[in-house]
């Protein structure tokens, strides 16, 4: 039988936890530890002062006997205008190497699940890194997701961020 765990939204004393399992989801990704910027002063004021992200954290035990922290969902809302609703993104989702196989996955998901009905969400999104294959196969074959065919990621970093200015038609 698999070791008990819980489920909870994280709080501001969890700063060091989210911070440990952004870095073991980076080095899970193949990225340098030296890639994640985050800081605990970052991680407090974005996700427990101003409220852009919101974190569900798994440990293992129970509420009142926690244990080691086993997973994350790192996730905000967005808006659709196609569905005139909200919608939740899921920035984030990792778990240990070591608790995988154990319904921890899948119990966050259920988590996500149930804050995206308790908002009205129409949408709970992700994106996925094309190699992942043992990911994939969860999301598609245990969770039921549709890939997002015709779509592609798009982003600009800060400097692009900065280069936009040149289009303002404010002159300041």
């Amino acid at each position: 039988m698999a070791s008990p765990f819980h489920i909870r939204p994280a709080t501001e004393d969890d700063v060091n936890t989210i911070l440990k399992l952004i870095i073991g989801l980076a080095t899970y990704e193949n990225e340098p530890e030296s890639t994640v910027k985050t800081t605990p002063a970052l991680l407090r004021e974005n996700i427990f002062e101003k409220h852009y992200a919101h974190t569900l954290l798994a440990f293992e035990g129970t509420p009142d006997a926690p244990g080691t922290p086993l997973g994350m969902a790192l996730y905000f809302f967005n808006y659709s205008t196609w569905t005139g609703r909200p919608g939740l993104y899921l920035e984030d989702l990792f778990v240990v190497p070591e608790a995988r196989n154990a319904g921890i996955g899948k119990a966050l998901f259920a988590e996500l699940g149930k804050v995206a009905r308790a908002k009205n969400c129409a949408r709970l999104d992700w994106s996925v890194l094309t190699w992942n294959e043992p990911s994939i196969a969860f999301y598609e074959k245990v969770l039921g997701a549709k890939r997002m065919d015709g779509w592609m990621g798009m982003r600009l970093d800060e400097r692009g961020i900065a280069e936009l200015e040149k289009f303002s038609s404010r002159n300041e």
